[in-house]
């Protein structure tokens, strides 16, 4: 019993000269515990330690870039009424003696969602063409919870992009960035309304640039693929830089099951740029035109004509009385010069020559038998694309 208590003398006694240390002396690694952590909670059963909120850490975070872009971004509703197929019987009198109306055409509004960039604090927003096409409501939606009604200001079938315009103030404009700068790795962020979940953010790098001859649009195609996930709800929504800036308008994806499998496609701010501006002053983009068909040149067409390089496009076929027949060009030529700029393929051909100004006076350089021939064409304006069927 006397050596139980003079083991627990002692204890108390190395116990009291700790405590004395800890509260007394202050040393360093006592110090740095009560300035690295907060007190427990007075809540909980459990004894636990907090950092500060000034202690989360920032590195390798993007929360500014979506602090700064998220508010830009904008959810589309649209809503667009839908005739049934007529029935056979309708016209037949005598079922519509018995029947009556039961076999008039009924009305059906279908629903859809988008998203949406604004990119001017005068309202004008940016989406994608098939977002708000045929749509006889649109309703735009903003992350501080305001909606509105917008109107259409043109749309580009062509590179599948649309202006619309609301009328509120206050409103939070993107920035643009700089897609030329861009590179293949570069972080990325998507924002948009995948599914009508809500505003939602996604990561991921560049994966390629300049992607074409992928069947999306029918001539002008020059995409940025990224692995960000983008789903149905996220067209028309924003590509986004490490800072916050817009780099494009995610617009399609490739998938077999209608949901992200890590390939995505976004139109670069520099096409999305150009085709606003033309929008807002015109109302329509006016491109320049031709009247050829061109193809690509394969390995086996350049070495069917004797070509040590594959680059150009052959002029497959040539409208009779169109600006190219006017000034020469022939069927089998093959084109590799607008204005000085040599022609890779057909698309950078299309994409030359649609930003030529319609009357203007172009040197076009064609390959003829192995001679180059030099044809001033008077560029025509391009037409505009048919409607594609609306489902």
């Amino acid at each position: 019993m006397r050596r139980l208590w003079l083991l627990f003398a002692q204890t108390v006694t190395v116990g009291l000269a700790v405590l004395f240390i800890v509260t007394t002396l202050k040393p360093e690694w006592a110090s740095g515990i009560s300035s690295s952590a907060h007190k427990v909670r007075s809540t909980s059963s459990v004894p636990m330690l907090e950092a500060p909120l000034s202690a989360a850490p920032t590195q390798g975070s993007f929360r500014d870039a979506t602090r700064l872009a998220m508010p830009s971004v904008v959810n589309i509703f649209t809503s667009k009424t839908a005739t049934p197929s007529q029935n056979p019987f309708m016209d037949d009198p005598v079922f519509r003696k018995f029947f009556g109306d039961r076999f008039d055409e009924q009305q059906e509004k279908q629903v859809s969602l988008g998203s949406g960039v604004i990119v001017s604090a005068q309202g004008y927003i940016l989406t994608n063409n098939h977002v708000v096409e045929a749509a006889d409501e649109i309703e735009v939606a903003l992350a501080d919870g305001r909606k509105a009604i917008a109107k259409v200001v043109g749309t580009d079938p062509e590179t599948d992009l649309a202006v619309v315009k609301i009328d509120l103030d206050n409103l939070p404009a993107i920035t643009l960035g700089h897609v030329e700068t861009a590179k293949v790795g570069d972080v990325v962020l998507a924002i948009g309304n995948p599914f009508g979940v809500g505003q939602t953010v996604t990561m991921g790098i560049i994966s390629a640039l300049g992607r074409n001859h992928l069947g999306i649009l029918d001539a002008f195609e020059n995409f940025i693929q990224t692995d960000a996930a983008i789903n149905p709800g996220n067209s028309g929504g924003a590509l986004i830089d490490a800072n916050g800036n817009l780099l494009g308008i995610n617009t399609a994806i490739y998938s077999r099951s209608g949901g992200s499998l890590g390939i995505g496609f976004a139109i670069p701010v520099t096409t999305v740029k150009s085709v606003m501006d033309a929008i807002i002053k015109n109302g329509q983009v006016v491109r320049g035109y031709i009247g050829v068909e061109p193809q690509d040149i394969t390995p086996e067409l350049a070495e069917s004509f004797g070509l040590k390089k594959s680059n150009g496009a052959i002029i497959a076929g040539v409208l009779k009385g169109g600006p190219a027949d006017k000034a020469g060009m022939q069927p089998g030529d093959i084109l590799v010069s607008v204005e000085n700029h040599p022609v890779t393929d057909m698309a950078d051909m299309l994409n030359q020559i649609a930003q030529l100004s319609p009357g203007q006076k172009a040197s076009i350089i064609v390959l003829r038998r192995n001679q180059e021939n030099t044809l001033n064409v008077t560029i025509g304006k391009r037409p505009k694309a048919p409607p594609r069927p609306v489902e």
